[in-house]
């Protein structure tokens, strides 16, 4: 074997070696409003050598802000879940959400893509109501169980939202944020 071909198959070796070291681990998908993925400098994620990660993690948005007002969302970091994730920001003690529940809540929506709030009931002062089988599927499908008095953000992936159509001020393909404050339940 000549020394060329020696040279290219021991890179490889080391190649393979490497990728192996630093393959792929699993992900996992987190309810918690400040949850982020590991990075680079943190002690649990595993070694970047030889490669690149051309999409950064998502970073949910933080929610602050107290009981009975308009809540303050910190805009997201990264590329949007594909998946819905819901997290109880307050843990309401009266009446339970159900699919076929009719509901009073205030709402916040952001856009993933940009930041910014796109609209919100407490802007207009009234909170909305609805039967909760008439709205998004993340909505159908991220309400339930939510408590009278409770506050839960919602990362909506675009097909549980408005699609590939978008609608009104929601462009097409948008991952949604909203904090929802549920009011009542009947």
């Amino acid at each position: 074997m000549t020394r060329t071909k020696k040279a290219t198959l021991i890179s490889l070796s080391i190649l393979l070696t490497l990728s192996t070291l630093t393959g792929c681990g699993a992900k996992s998908v987190s309810n918690d409003a400040t949850a982020s993925s590991p990075t680079a400098s943190s002690p649990t994620a595993p070694p970047t050598v030889g490669r690149t990660n051309p999409t950064p993690p998502a970073t949910n948005p933080t929610v602050s802000g107290d009981v009975g007002s308009k809540p303050v969302i910190g805009a997201p970091q990264g590329a949007a879940p594909t998946t819905l994730v819901t997290n109880d920001i307050i843990v309401g003690n009266g009446k339970e959400a159900v699919a076929t529940s009719t509901l009073t809540v205030h709402y916040t929506l952001m856009a993933w893509s940009t930041g910014q709030v796109v609209e919100s009931s407490w802007d207009s002062g009234s909170p909305a109501e609805f039967p909760l089988s008439g709205v998004i599927l993340g909505w159908q499908q991220g309400i339930p169980g939510m408590k009278e008095g409770g506050r839960r953000l919602l990362v909506i992936p675009a097909e549980l939202g408005y699609g590939a159509a978008g609608g009104g001020p929601i462009g097409p393909n948008e991952t949604l944020i909203f904090v929802v404050d549920v009011i009542s339940v009947s």
